[in-house]
């Protein structure tokens, strides 16, 4: 019976992917410039432009002895898939609620507020995996990843995601007014965006800076994804990277079910 509930919930997911790809079509224009072009932007702004001066007296120690490109590109791609997370997390979803009524619409259907939940998550994970891929494709161009451990980074990527968009979802289901949202940039988005250690290495931070930096995902996805990227990988550290983030993914998840389920009367 149990086999039968979880391929029934897996059929249904399933066939929301496609309402949720024809969705995006309309509106994947504008999200592929914050996606893809923007970061390539920082890429060669930061990694290309100031990293010539940075580089000025040879690899710094403090990096890790790489040059400053190859240090910030992977921090760029985790930042790159956080922000995709965020942005697919937050509006979207008080909007299927609020707004045009889209999560109500399914759950008029066989769909559970859980079968929404997960459909609409896998969508988030497909749209990821594709901003990772990309952005691993523009690293490769610039000679940054290393064969053959930089192919995880991709999947890496994901995960870094999901441990955002899980928490976030949650989050968004809760809230009544989009007013919240523009609080989440200011105090937590571009936060982390900065301070995560995608630019510079979090040791030069204060220690109660550095203290609290660590308690992010963020940080723990640049730093896997970058060991990653330069064919640095350390097991017993990354493990801790990857059992943290996926901490972020089971609580958020939890919470995203829990708050869903009650926004939706289900």
């Amino acid at each position: 019976m149990a086999g039968r509930v979880e391929s029934a919930t897996a059929g249904l997911v399933w066939r929301q992917l496609d309402h949720w790809r024809v969705r995006w079509r309309r509106t994947w224009r504008g999200s592929a410039v914050t996606t893809f072009v923007l970061p390539v932007l920082y890429l060669l702004a930061m990694g290309v432009g100031l990293g010539a001066y940075v580089d000025e007296g040879g690899p710094q120690a403090s990096l890790g002895g790489v040059n400053y490109l190859d240090f910030i590109a992977p921090g760029l791609l985790a930042t790159s898939v956080m922000q995709t997370a965020v942005g697919a997390s937050t509006w979207p979803v008080l909007g299927a609620i609020k707004w045009d009524k889209t999560y109500f619409a399914m759950i008029a259907s066989p769909l559970r507020p859980r079968d929404v939940l997960l459909g609409n998550l896998a969508f988030v994970a497909a749209r990821l995996l594709m901003t990772a891929a990309v952005f691993w494709l523009v690293l490769l161009l610039f000679g940054v990843v290393a064969l053959p451990w930089a192919l995880l980074a991709i999947p890496a990527g994901v995960l870094i995601g999901m441990a955002h968009a899980t928490p976030l979802f949650a989050l968004s289901a809760r809230l009544e007014r989009e007013t919240g949202f523009m609080l989440i940039y200011r105090i937590g988005v571009v936060p982390m965006f900065l301070f995560s250690g995608a630019f510079f290495p979090v040791s030069q931070l204060p220690d109660p800076l550095q203290w609290l930096t660590q308690l992010l995902p963020l940080f723990h996805g640049v730093e896997l994804v970058r060991a990653l990227t330069l064919g640095r990988p350390d097991l017993l550290v990354d493990v801790g990277h990857v059992a943290y983030l996926l901490l972020w993914c089971v609580v958020g998840l939890a919470l995203a079910d829990r708050s869903l389920a009650r926004r939706l009367g289900g």
